[in-house]
Parts: C-alpha cells; sequence; structure tokens
C-alpha cells in the first residue's frame, strides 16, 4: 500500500507543478509565457506523463474525485479513499509549497493568483457560482467516463493514459476561463492555501462540484458502458 500512496503522492505533485507551474510562469511573463493553450496541454501532459510512469502501480489517480468516482463504478475499494486522498492532497500542497518558494524567489515578485480557482470576481471570465458548478460537475463527469472507458477490457491496452491526458487538456481548453479548470479538489486545496482569503472561501466549491461530477460520470458509466 505505502508504494500505491508514494506513486498517488509523486503523479499528484507533478500535476500540481507542471501544470499549475505552467499558469503561474505564464501569467507573471506574458511575453514569454505558453499561453491559454500551453497551460490546457500542460495539465494534460502531467496526467499522461505520470499514468506511465506510475499508473502502474497506483492506478493513476492523482485527484481525490477520480478515486471516488472509481469506487462508485465499483473499480476501486472504498476502504482505500481516505489514504489515497490524503497522498493526493499531500503531494498537491508540497507542489504548491515548492511554487510559492520558485515563484517568491525573485525580487518584489508577488503570487497574485497563483492558479487558484474561483467563480463570481474571481473567476478568470467573470462567471457566476452557477456557472462554476455546472462546469465542473459536466466536465468530471465526462473526464470519469473516458477515465472508465479508456481503461476497460475492450479497449486495446497501453493507450488509456494518452486518452486521459487529452480529455484534460480539453476539459481545461472548456473552462479556464470559466474557473481556472479545477476538476480536482486535491490541485485546488494546493494553491488556495498559499492564495488564502477568497480561495478558500471558495473552496468547498472545488471539492463539491468535482466529486459530485465524479459520481454522476460513474453512475452513468455503470448503466451503459460496463457490459463487454
Amino acid at each position: 500500500m505505502s508504494r500505491k500512496l508514494l506513486s498517488e503522492f509523486l503523479g499528484t505533485f507533478w500535476l500540481v507543478f507542471g501544470g499549475c507551474g505552467s499558469a503561474v510562469f505564464a501569467a507573471a511573463f506574458p511575453e514569454l509565457g505558453i499561453g491559454f493553450l500551453g497551460v490546457a496541454f500542460a495539465f494534460g501532459l502531467t496526467v499522461l506523463t505520470m499514468a506511465y510512469a506510475v499508473g502502474g502501480i497506483s492506478g493513476g489517480h492523482f485527484n481525490p474525485a477520480v478515486s471516488v468516482g472509481l469506487s462508485v463504478a465499483g473499480k476501486f475499494p472504498a476502504s482505500n479513499l481516505v489514504p489515497y486522498i490524503v497522498a493526493q492532497v499531500l503531494g498537491a500542497i508540497v507542489a504548491a509549497a515548492a511554487l510559492y518558494v520558485i515563484v517568491t524567489g525573485k525580487a518584489g515578485a508577488e503570487i497574485g493568483g497563483f492558479a487558484a480557482n474561483g467563480y463570481g470576481e474571481h473567476s478568470p471570465g467573470g462567471y457566476s457560482l452557477v456557472s462554476a458548478l455546472l462546469i465542473e460537475v459536466i466536465l468530471t463527469a465526462f473526464f470519469l467516463i473516458v477515465i472508465l472507458g479508456s481503461t476497460h477490457g475492450r479497449v486495446p491496452t497501453g493507450f488509456a493514459p494518452i486518452a486521459i491526458g487529452l480529455a484534460l487538456t480539453l476539459i481545461h481548453l472548456i473552462s479556464i476561463p470559466v474557473t481556472n479548470t479545477s476538476v480536482n479538489p486535491a490541485r485546488s486545496t494546493g494553491q488556495a492555501l498559499f492564495v488564502g482569503g477568497w480561495a478558500l472561501q471558495q473552496l468547498w466549491l472545488f471539492w463539491l462540484a468535482p466529486i459530485l461530477g465524479a459520481a454522476i460520470g460513474a453512475l452513468v458509466w455503470k448503466l451503459f458502458g460496463e457490459e463487454e
């Protein structure tokens, strides 16, 4: 079990460090940055690479909502949920801490939004709480459907990380303007702890919506996708 938890820690660390790091530095240096498209691909690439690196050990969840969804779908034991979620959240926090140290290592640097998730005035595009809730639920539900479908026994083995990574890239392309894209409570928690204030006050939504969406996606998959 310790190998699985370490894998989840490392995978979530890489997701937050790579994905949020790309967003933080793109915002800090727009003239040199990778832009909206680059940030979306950075998140997808973190999941793709770590799914190949350690997915064979832990299953490659790197996301509390994914773990919950897989449990609802009957693909992951509920008894492992708490240890997995703890490992994922710790990985996200350590990654956010590393980014904080790096970002503030420049004289006069400020962390700004620090790639935190938000709605209302803290949404990149000014979208409401309802908009944020709905998009996070829908996108996490479809993320679970992609995960369950691409890892199903009838699909050729070895390609699931590609589909999952590209799905996460698409998710970011859709929702960065709305919420800065969560679909992952651990990713949201790490950044919110360092931003504080509004980010912590709004963090509840980025736990509730992804977990609800993941459970819905798992139930939808069980209705039509499980049969061999």
